[in-house]
Formats: structure tokens, C-alpha cells, sequence
């Protein structure tokens, strides 16, 4: 470890050799990335690593006998290097020496894009509840695509054609190499943080597996499955199938179909409307003929055609019934009449008033009582005998052995 001060300073020469003894130290490394801006010359080949969800690189160098196994190089390989670190004290520059260098197969990437996927789906990305509707006709469409590409003029000429007044915020990237993942990202912010954009496609035409990987990066497409605004993959062909075909809320086949998916067509919205109209028109006119037709039969009912009917019906039962009325209530008192009459004359029967009216009379003491034994009077005591027609006073002088 260096001592330095500021009264001491260490001199470039020393720092960069610490460096370099530091570095030269580290043990050699596997990396992996795509390879770029291949220079050979003088027996040595120089080129850059890149990485490209995060959009760095590293330079890297070997003997063009290190290359020659993988030569000649597709452009934007993936490889795995197994390198050593190597700094250049005289320029400060880092790099990577190269001792092997492998080219990823198609295989072995498939196999990688599977095990993402199964990750991804496990995680839900791809689930039908996180899809979003797509708005029957959105306020600005959103495009990202490569730049002068024929799959942003499809895109474009083919919705203009549909719906002349759609409008488009246009963001032209790159869409395969190195700078594809990050460019992509970035637009795909852009235009997820505008208001005015209701819908976003992603697109470009049709390539190599190789040229296609950039849309199956988990970065891009996690960042893809965050977005609010819904998302149009037309990625390539009918045939590919990258991985944000899997969590965009609608995939188009061709830009074309993406097209056609995102914004309606005027001639069939025009025939729709007229149809709908038609329809309408029908049904109105139909129920106003079934309430025609309800009202006339209305009109022909005797209660419509004379309302008295049904007050003269009415006055007949009410007549009816106050004529039953009182034949019941006469019938009721002639019998509660002739009960009455039985019950007088059995009452009259059994009164004492009947006793008097066949000759007898009643006789009785001063104090009420009826005299029944003549031996209880005496002389002198003052009797009232009740006749049929009155009552006389009487005095005992005289009484009845």
C-alpha cells in the first residue's frame, strides 16, 4: 500500500505500476457479452464486450490466434472470453487479454430464453389479469421502431389509412446490436410518462434469431410488464415469438396487424353506425305500431267507448244490493216483531195483572206485604185490595174463624 501525503505525493508512474502489479495479481475471469468493433492488424485483434441492458463495454484484445477458431464472427456475437485483466501503464487503459474465446450457441441461448421465461411466468408477467383493454380509439399512439424503418412506415401508412386523423409520438431507436435494449428502454419511459399517449407499439421487421434477442432481454421486459400504458408487440414475423411478445397486452402478428389492432377502421365504424342506426330506427318504429295498435284496442273496449257502462254496471249491484238490504232488514224486524208479540203474550199470560182480570184481587198490608192467613190481622188494621181495574182501601173489623 502506497503512503502518500500532501507534502508527499506519489508520482504517475508509481501509482500506475501499483496498478498494474495489482491487477496483474487477479486471477483470470469467464465473461460474457456481445462482441463489436473487431480491429485485427499486426497479429492482434481488438474489439469491444459489450453489455447491452446497461448499455457498457469493455475493450478487449488477443492473438488473432485466439479468434481464428470463431472466425468469422456474425455481427453483435454473444461470446463467453476467458481473460485476464490487463492495465497499460503508459495510457491508463483497461482491458481485457483474451486467452479463449467461445461463441454462444443458438442452443444454449434458446435454452437460457426458456429458463427466463418459465421465471417470468412463474413471477405472473404473463398472466391474461395483468393484460390491459386496448381504447377503442386512442388519443396519441405511441411508436418505437427502427430508424427509416418499413415497419414504421406499414405501421403508420396502414393506421392512417384505417383512421386518417390518428396522431403519433414516433421514437425511433435502435432495434437490434448492442445499443437495442437501452434505446428501447428509454422510448418506452418516454412515452409511458406522457399523458396524451393511450396506447404504445413496439416494433420492427422480421431477422435472425440472433437479431431478435434484444426483445427477449428480462430487463426490457419486466420494464414492459410495469408499464400503465398498454403495450402492441410486433416483433418480426408470425413464426417469432420473443419474450415481450408474452407480456405485451396484445400481440400483432405484423406491424401491419398492429396496425389494425390499435386504431378502427372509418369505413367499418361508418357501416357499423348506420347499421346500429337502421336498427334503432326499426325499433322505434316498431313499438310505436305495437302502442298504435295497443291503443286502438283499448279504444274499442265498451269502458273506453262509453265510461257510463261501468258506472250504470256499478248503480244495477249497488241497486240490487240496497233492495236486498232492506228486505233483510224487514224480514229481520217482522221476525223480531212476532217474537216479540209471543214473548207479550206469554209474559201477559203468566203476569199477575191476568189473575186480577178473571175476578180476583190481591190483598195487602200496610207495609206491602201480600195477607195470605187472616189469622195474623187485627182489628183495625188497614188493608189495600188490588182489583183488575184499581186498588181501594179496606180496615178489618171483623175476621174469619
Amino acid at each position: 500500500m502506497l503512503e502518500t501525503s500532501a507534502q508527499s505525493p506519489a508520482p504517475v508512474r508509481v501509482v500506475s505500476s501499483a496498478l498494474k502489479d495489482y491487477l496483474d495479481r487477479l486471477g483470470p475471469i469467464w465473461i460474457e457479452g456481445e462482441l463489436s468493433e473487431i480491429n485485427e492488424r499486426t497479429g492482434m485483434a481488438f474489439m469491444r464486450l459489450r453489455d447491452t441492458s446497461e448499455d457498457m463495454s469493455i475493450s478487449v484484445m488477443c492473438h488473432r490466434t485466439v479468434l481464428a477458431p470463431v472466425s468469422p464472427l456474425p455481427p453483435n456475437a454473444r461470446v463467453v472470453i476467458h481473460a485476464k485483466v490487463s492495465f497499460y501503464t503508459k495510457s491508463g487503459t483497461l482491458s481485457l487479454s483474451a486467452k479463449e474465446i467461445r461463441q454462444v450457441g443458438i442452443g444454449e441461448l434458446l435454452a437460457r430464453l426458456e429458463a427466463l421465461k418459465a421465471v417470468l411466468a412463474k413471477e405472473g408477467l404473463f398472466a391474461d389479469s395483468r393484460k390491459s383493454p386496448l381504447p377503442l380509439l386512442p388519443r396519441k399512439v405511441g411508436l418505437i421502431c427502427g430508424r427509416n424503418s418499413a415497419a414504421e412506415k406499414d405501421v403508420v401508412e396502414n393506421a392512417k389509412r384505417r383512421w386518417p386523423a390518428v396522431e403519433f409520438e414516433i421514437r425511433e431507436v435502435a432495434v437490434q446490436g448492442a445499443a437495442a435494449v437501452v434505446e428501447v428502454s428509454a422510448a418506452l419511459r418516454e412515452l409511458e410518462a406522457d399523458p396524451l399517449v393511450d396506447v404504445i407499439i413496439i416494433t420492427r421487421g422480421g431477422g435472425s434469431f440472433e437479431d431478435l434477442l434484444p426483445f427477449s432481454d428480462e430487463s426490457l421486459v419486466r420494464l414492459a410488464s410495469s408499464c400503465q400504458t398498454p403495450i402492441v408487440s410486433a416483433i418480426g414475423h408470425e413464426q417469432d415469438a420473443p419474450l415481450l411478445d408474452l407480456v405485451a397486452d396484445v400481440r400483432a402478428s405484423t406491424p401491419t396487424d398492429a396496425a389494425k389492432k390499435v386504431v378502427p377502421d372509418i369505413s367499418e365504424e361508418i357501416a357499423l353506425i348506420n347499421t346500429l342506426r337502421d336498427r334503432t330506427r326499426r325499433k322505434i318504429l316498431s313499438m310505436l305500431d305495437l302502442e298504435n295498435q295497443l291503443i286502438s284496442s283499448l279504444r274499442q273496449r265498451p269502458v273506453l267507448k262509453d265510461p257510463l257502462v261501468i258506472v250504470n254496471s256499478r248503480q244495477e249491484i249497488l241497486q240490487g244490493l240496497r233492495e236486498r238490504s232492506h228486505r233483510s232488514a224487514s224480514n229481520a224486524i217482522a221476525m223480531a216483531r212476532d217474537e216479540l208479540l209471543h214473548i207479550s203474550a206469554r209474559v201477559r199470560s203468566l203476569s199477575p195483572q191476568a189473575t186480577l182480570d178473571r175476578g180476583y184481587a190481591v190483598v195487602q198490608l200496610a207495609d206491602g206485604a201480600i195477607a195470605r192467613n187472616p189469622k195474623t190481622l187485627r182489628d183495625g188494621d188497614k188493608l189495600r185490595i188490588r182489583l183488575a181495574l184499581g186498588d181501594l182501601g179496606a180496615t178489618v173489623d171483623q175476621r174469619g174463624e
